[in-house]
């Protein structure tokens, strides 16, 4: 199970679902010193072994940084062929990190990780109501009958009554509503190690429809969020 949960987060980015999407900003953070990072150069690295997902994601915030006039560059092309995703000696990996780092001249890092992921049964009920008299559709306003076209013509119809109208049915439907919990970290790597994250945002994204749409949807919510 704890294996099974793991896979999930670490692959996390690969949002390729149904349904509409959202990003809501759970908590966000920043530092005083968080303009430090305006003149350096910035790595943005996205967590996970998934090719596409962190291509979006990298190029979603990269793009974003670059508009707002920072240094920005993605990790993927820098480092096409360095993992973030996998688990390994942890000071070997750091040590190799921290010199690819070093060589390319990167004084600031921007990562974004997958921290929780759920899932949750949701049913749905549809139908249930009275509706426009006819329900088929006329008049310019789709489903609902030419008289709804004018406040008084509507007022004084008599299909306008509740007693009237068409039965539209209910019904209801089960899906599967999948929810992910997605940190982003600023660091300054030029201040003393404690002193190094400038900003943070945690945000909430519930059925993503797709990877890129949701890495731009993410981009623009963790940067709203720290202008503030």
């Amino acid at each position: 199970m704890k294996k099974t949960m793991y896979t999930l987060i670490l692959f996390g980015f690969a949002l390729v679902m149904s349904s509409c999407s959202s990003v809501k900003v759970l908590d966000s953070w920043k530092g005083d010193n968080i303009e430090t990072v305006k003149d350096k150069n910035i790595l943005v690295i996205a967590r996970t072994d998934n090719a596409q997902a962190r291509r979006a994601f990298e190029d979603a915030m990269a793009n974003d940084l670059r508009a707002a006039g920072f240094k920005a560059v993605e990790s993927y092309l820098k480092f096409p062929n360095f993992s973030h995703g996998k688990k390994s000696d942890e000071e070997k990996a750091n040590n190799k990190l921290k010199s690819l780092i070093e060589d390319e001249g990167f004084h600031g890092i921007l990562i974004t990780v997958v921290k929780d992921y759920s899932e949750a049964i949701v049913t749905e009920e549809s139908g249930g109501y009275y509706a426009g008299a006819s329900y088929g559709g006329y008049g310019g306003y789709g489903y609902y009958p030419g008289y709804y076209g004018g406040f008084y013509g509507y007022y004084h119809h008599p299909m306008s009554y509740s007693s009237y109208g068409s039965y539209v049915p209910s019904s209801t439907t089960t899906r599967v509503s999948k929810t992910y919990i997605v940190e982003t970290m600023i660091y300054n790597l030029d201040q003393p190690e404690d002193k190094q994250l400038v900003g943070m945002v945690t945000s909430k994204s519930v059925d993503p429809s797709n990877v890129t749409k949701m890495a731009k949807s993410y981009s623009k919510a963790v940067f709203s969020s720290l202008k503030k």
